[in-house]
């Protein structure tokens, strides 16, 4: 098994096949397909039996983190042909030559990843320069668009927001508002300067999948009402808006007197047959079965990151380019930290120590995203995802996404002192284990024997190195 991305041929679709839900391709400014991006997975859930999963979002399935951060940059770069067009002019089309580069990445030719991300980080403001004067601003949906979000703002040069379920720390709740297709339907934006969100200049909010809008529709109202902007952009890696959800789009537009606009990489549609959410629920499980311990016994290892006091670790209470170039240098520390001590456990992994999985922790994306860019670019066979709350059936066929779950416990986000239930899905690098998984954290999921770290040794038998990197942002 090689460290570059491969694509496989694609087993029979299991959702199509046995509940007849389908996926169309519409549309797509960059050269891709829909399903390039997207697998069809279930839930139980009385509102929607179907789940659309991301290929390359690096949350329920690994991928590669260079490819992540090429397609998340790509979708900043189309925002910004956006911008520069004006409220009011029609967007110019990409060059073809990033439908080339994205297509080869895409695809996993070799270094056609990384290439991609350096064709568009040559097009991105140069790093800490200052940001729009008139407060464009970017916010990325928790938990699933924390890292998208974050790597449309880098390529934007915008300062950066996401929301959050957690209540923790002293940052008050600036505004609140609801997700009401989701398992967690409560969002919080806790900036820690609350002129964060005071700005006549667009704001860009950023999620993996626009479904209906409904979201950001909710949070463009609640914003609206307090600081009110003339231009709104919605920007996700898939679109699969109905007519009606569009009309939805257009009619608050016209409510409020703003603009509302849409970019995505790839749009498409999903049809599911009438009576799919009972027919799944009479033959699924209420609950899928939990990952079985692997039959070698795994270890876990701890290293505490070095970094800076006063560095955010990501967007929770706001990240802005003047961030930027500390921010760099401390996953570069980071990094080479993990490094080291990978070495050191190559003896315990097996083989060479190289295949390596980065996991992140829920809303804790964006930091471990970018250490893992840098293993790569340090010679590391890698892999990235991340845990989550998102409750998907496992399906242990072929044609199925969501091959293996892996059940812990994390304490819970209003900081009372309980456990609440995680999970992460698959861990795997290309459908074989991993050498060695490195759990990145904040201190909330990693430690203890129902730990997350611990957790994925016991199931996968390999050795986790959990890396705790204090909250620079907590306030």
């Amino acid at each position: 098994m090689t460290g570059q991305a491969t694509v496989p041929a694609r087993p029979a679709d299991y959702v199509t096949a046995t509940f007849g839900v389908t996926s169309r391709h519409r549309h797509s400014p960059v050269g891709l397909a829909f399903d390039d991006l997207v697998q069809l997975a279930l839930r139980r859930n009385p509102r929607r039996a179907q789940l659309l999963v991301s290929t390359v979002l690096g949350k329920h399935l690994p991928a590669d983190p260079l490819l992540i951060a090429g397609l998340g940059r790509l979708l900043g770069a189309l925002v910004r042909l956006r911008l520069d067009a004006g409220p009011d002019g029609p967007a110019a089309s990409p060059p073809p030559f990033w439908s080339v580069a994205t297509r080869a990445a895409v695809d996993g030719r070799p270094g056609a990843a990384e290439s991609l991300c350096a064709l568009l980080l040559a097009q991105a403001p140069p790093a800490g320069d200052p940001p729009d004067p008139a407060g464009l601003l970017t916010l990325g949906f928790a938990e699933t668009a924390t890292s998208l979000g974050h790597l449309v703002a880098d390529q934007l040069g915008s300062p950066y927001l996401h929301s959050t379920r957690r209540t923790v720390g002293d940052v008050p709740v600036a505004a609140e508002f609801s997700e009401p297709h989701s398992h967690a339907t409560g969002h919080l934006l806790r900036p820690a300067d609350p002129d964060l969100l005071v700005g006549s200049g667009p704001l860009v909010l950023v999620d993996d999948e626009l479904s209906t809008g409904r979201t950001a529709l909710n949070v463009i109202e609640a914003l609206h009402a307090r600081h009110p902007r003339p231009w709104y952009l919605l920007a996700g890696l898939v679109d699969v808006r109905t007519p009606e959800s569009d009309g939805m789009r257009t009619a608050t537009a016209a409510r409020l007197g703003c603009r509302i606009d849409v970019v995505a990489l790839c749009s498409g549609s999903v049809e599911v047959p009438d009576g799919t959410v009972e027919r799944v629920a009479r033959t699924l499980p209420a609950t899928s079965p939990a990952s079985a311990p692997a039959s070698g016994p795994g270890s876990v290892h701890a290293l505490t990151a070095t970094w800076p006091a006063g560095v955010p670790t990501g967007g929770r209470h706001g990240f802005g380019p003047s961030d930027v170039l500390a921010f760099d240098a401390a996953v570069r520390r980071v990094a080479t930290d993990v490094r080291s001590a990978l070495e050191e456990l190559a003896p315990v992994a097996g083989r060479d120590g190289s295949r390596v999985l980065v996991v992140g922790t829920e809303e804790l994306m964006y930091l471990p995203l970018r250490v893992a860019m840098d293993l790569a670019g340090l010679g590391l066979p890698v892999r990235y995802q991340s845990t989550t709350r998102s409750p998907v059936h496992v399906l242990d066929d072929p044609g199925y996404p969501i091959r293996r779950r892996v059940d812990h416990r994390r304490p819970a986000d209003d900081g009372t002192g309980g456990d609440v239930d995680r999970l992460v899905y698959n861990v795997d690098f290309d459908g074989g284990e991993a050498d060695v998984l490195v759990v990145v954290d904040d201190g909330q999921e990693s430690s203890g024997p129902d730990g997350v770290a611990a957790a994925l040794a016991r199931a996968t038998g390999r050795p986790v190195l959990a890396v705790t990197v204090p909250a620079g942002e907590q306030r």
